[in-house]
């Protein structure tokens, strides 16, 4: 059974996370999907409803927050693409996943769930088809990004660097990655993520509050928006 995670944040220049990768390194071990440079491509497309309900729940700083996503890592003609729902409570997250076809994933962005709902097995599947119906989820932003990422198995400890974030409107280019990307920050800002389930070890601890870096509530899908659309 799923179960909510810490999710720490934090906005980070090049070379503070040159300096993090460093010392991580000798501790943990690359992400398995990392690529010759160590680095791999997210691209999601992230859905909201008719009155922006997701977008607006970031706006407003509220502890319950969710999302609906679509993504797949990297390039090539095979890709993994899976349907996500992530929610938030009081800065701990949970995931939920499914595997789409890229036929259902091209069904979806065009707004015809019904030819999906009734073809799949996948109750999550279900409920985002039934979400798009009633609530007129439907694409938003797609977001992409370089990640590295380290990882501790045993205890399920996630710490990965975002770099080059942007935001892109065209979704029917979304599965191809041949998208217009507009970068959402400067280029000496990225983000640090940190995700664990109870307690962060201590070494870990050490590694990661060096010079005080400050928590941060940065959504990249609420920045990608406003960056596309200002202000919503």
């Amino acid at each position: 059974m799923a179960k909510y995670r810490n999710e720490w944040k934090y906005i980070c220049s090049d070379w503070d996370l040159k300096l993090l990768e460093s010392r991580l390194s000798g501790v943990l071990q690359k992400d398995k999907h990392a690529g010759g440079d160590g680095s791999y491509s997210v691209r999601s497309l992230y859905f909201d409803d008719y009155a922006n309900t997701c977008a607006k729940q970031n706006e407003a700083g509220l502890p319950e927050r969710y999302k609906w996503r679509i993504r797949y890592y990297g390039g090539g003609t095979s890709k993994h693409i899976h349907l996500e729902f992530k929610r938030k409570h009081n800065g701990r997250g949970i995931k939920k996943s499914c595997k789409l076809s890229e036929e259902e994933c091209r069904n979806l962005i065009a707004g015809e769930p019904e030819k999906v709902f009734w073809s799949t097995g996948e109750d999550l599947l279900k409920q985002f088809c039934i979400a798009i119906m009633n609530r007129r989820f439907e694409p938003k932003a797609i977001i992409d990004y370089d990640r590295c990422a380290f990882v501790e198995p045993t205890t399920n400890i996630r710490i990965t660097m975002d770099r080059n974030i942007s935001a892109s409107k065209d979704f029917d280019k979304f599965l191809s990655g041949d998208y217009i990307k507009i970068p959402i920050q400067n280029d000496d800002q990225h983000v640090l993520e940190v995700k664990f389930n109870d307690i962060l070890p201590s070494y870990l601890q050490n590694i990661i509050n060096t010079y005080e870096r400050q928590q941060s509530s940065f959504s990249k899908y609420y920045f990608g928006r406003k960056k596309l659309e200002g202000l919503i």
